[in-house]
Parts: C-alpha cells; structure tokens; sequence
C-alpha cells in the first residue's frame, strides 16, 4: 500500500490526535496537525506517572513517547494555537485554519480525523465546595500537582494531608445534570493515586467514597485486592462538604452499614470530574457533518473521509484512546490505498 502521495489532517493534539498522526506517518502519509492550545498533549499531558512502586499501566508515559515520535518526524507538520474555520469537502477536502498569530492557511487533505477530547465537568454546581473550599480539588488538578510536588499537598497551606478523601462520579451518572454516562476512567485514576500517594507516603489516611468501582485493566483484581488493605472503601457518595472550623473539611453521607446519616473530617479532597463532551464539538462537528448522539459526543461518521479518534466520541481511558486512534490509521490507509 503506497501512501506516499496522501495528506491527512488531524484536529487535535491529545494522545489520540498525536497517535493518528505518528502511526499514520508511519505507513507513509504526510500529516497536518492542528492544535487550538500553545501546547500538545491535551489533558493526559499533565497526569503523573502512578507507579508505586511497579508500573500500573495508567498511560502517563505513553503521552511523552508520542510527542516525541510526532515532533521528530519530518512527515508531521504542527501548528499549535490554530483553529479550523471551515471545510469544503468531501474528499479531497479543502480547509482554512486561522493561527493565533494572524496567519490564515489554506490545507487541502485526502482525509480528516478529528481528536479533539473532551471537557472535564465543572463540579461548582455539586454541594462539594469546589472553587470555595481551597482543599477540594478536582482528580484533574491533583494530577498536576502529584506531577509538580511528587506528594499531595493542601492549596490552602501547602502542607501534606494526614487524611483525604476522593468521591467518584463528580458529573457523571448523574440524570439529574443529563450526564447518565459512566466515565469509565476515575475510578482506576483515584484508584492508582491513592496508592502512589501512600506509597510515597505511607501515614497517609484515605478513603474512597464511590457508588460502585469500574472494573480497568488485566490486572485489575491483583490490583484491587491490594488497594483494598490500603484504602478505606465507602460505598456511598457524600451529601455535602462544609468547613470543619479547624482547617480541616467536614464530609457527610450515609452510611448504609449503621443506616444512618454520617460525618468525617479529612485534610483533602479529590472530585473525581466526569468527562464531558468537547466544548467545539458540535460546532467543528457541523463544519466536518458530524452529528451527535444522545449524550453530546461526536457519532462517528458512516463514510466520507472523516474519522473520529479517541474521547471525542465518548469517554475512554489513554490506552484506548490510543487504540482507537491505531484503529482510525488503519481505516484512513484502507481507504485511501483503495484496499477494504
């Protein structure tokens, strides 16, 4: 199958985005990609490796190997702070991107594959103090803090918490929000900081509030097992999180095993945020002839010449993002080297 000859633009510079574009170097095509953001790597960029001390295969390291891939291939052009105004189409298809800089390019491409993530929910509107309370943080921002400090530290004072606390599905499975969807990868991320948090610091108290645990990975029971000696497990999502009046939060919830309401004190807390649909997905959907489903996530295409990659078209962890952008390679080389 010679390629040589083909250009593909991709929409989008996370882990998806950049695997489509390395894998689909690979094969021989030549690759335009666009990226809203100064930087690549999306959000998986900022996760921390959770290695504690074994590899737990959460993917953070899989980010850095593609950007290096991409950014060394002479096949992959890059343009970071750029945006796709328009697309006449179908294939070849004829596309104006404006850059941050004031320059308006003109890419003419064989095929599009769109990678363009997706937004983490905002837990301001849940009862947990987010924004307000310094010590509630969301899973998002405990990645990057574990990824700058190594341990886990209060905003408030900088200090290392004695005790904490994560709460899954913050913004997910949640009809009263129109979010029903499971986001699939929270519990396996607060899973693995929790451990690496007392791995790296073993008089750390956590507990982990959850409604129920989303199974992750071919180890997941090994792994589970072991979780569980270290980490307290409460089946039951908080009602609320008020300041303790000591510095401290005060979480309550029900505990079914007492039938009865319940309050504890902890340092820090992580909000396990669902992942929603991109913010420009139904607009760089109407531009490409996407539609939606009933969640708000892009469907993929029938046919055409575009390809959708990773969680634009529903929530999914980095090794399947990763996955889904090799499938997305393979279907875009089928295509255009005329092969079924």
């Amino acid at each position: 199958m010679d390629l040589a000859d083909k250009h593909e633009l991709i929409i989008g510079g996370g882990v998806a985005g950049l695997s489509a574009a390395a894998d689909l170097a690979r094969l021989g095509c030549s690759i335009t990609l666009v990226e809203k953001e100064a930087r690549l790597g999306g959000h998986a960029a900022q996760f921390t490796c959770k290695a504690a001390p074994d590899c737990v295969r959460c993917g953070a390291c899989a980010v850095e190997d593609r950007l290096r891939r991409v950014l060394g291939d002479g096949r992959i052009r890059v343009h970071t702070g750029s945006r796709v105004l328009s697309c006449a189409g179908p294939s070849p298809f004829t596309l104006a991107v404006a850059a941050d800089s004031g320059e308006r390019l003109t890419i003419k491409a064989d095929a599009v594959v769109l990678a363009t993530g997706f937004s983490p929910f905002a837990p301001s509107a849940k009862p947990y103090g987010w924004s307000r309370l310094p010590d509630v943080v969301t899973g998002l921002e405990l990645e990057r803090s574990l990824r700058r400090d190594a341990e886990a530290r209060r905003p408030s004072d900088g200090k290392p918490p004695q005790s904490m606390a994560f709460i899954q599905c913050v913004g997910s499975r949640d009809v009263h929000l129109g979010h029903p969807w499971c986001s699939r990868v929270c519990c396996a991320s607060a899973l693995r900081m929790a451990r690496l948090i007392q791995h790296r610091r073993p008089e750390t108290e956590v507990t982990f509030f959850y409604m129920d645990v989303q199974t992750f990975g071919r180890d997941f029971e090994t792994f589970y097992h072991q979780v569980r000696r270290q980490v307290r497990l409460v089946r039951a999502l908080p009602a609320d999180i008020l300041d303790n009046g000591d510095g401290r939060l005060k979480v309550t919830y029900f505990d079914a095993a007492a039938g009865a309401s319940a309050e504890a004190p902890f340092d820090l807390v992580s909000l396990s945020v669902g992942l929603l649909p991109a913010k420009d997905a139904p607009e760089l959907g109407a531009l490409l002839g996407i539609g939606t489903d009933a969640d708000g996530f892009l469907h993929p295409p029938a046919a055409g010449g575009v390809f959708l990659a990773g969680t634009v078209a529903g929530p999914m962890g980095i090794a399947e993002s990763i996955a889904s952008a090799g499938r997305v390679a393979g279907q875009v080389a089928a295509l255009l080297g005329g092969e079924r």
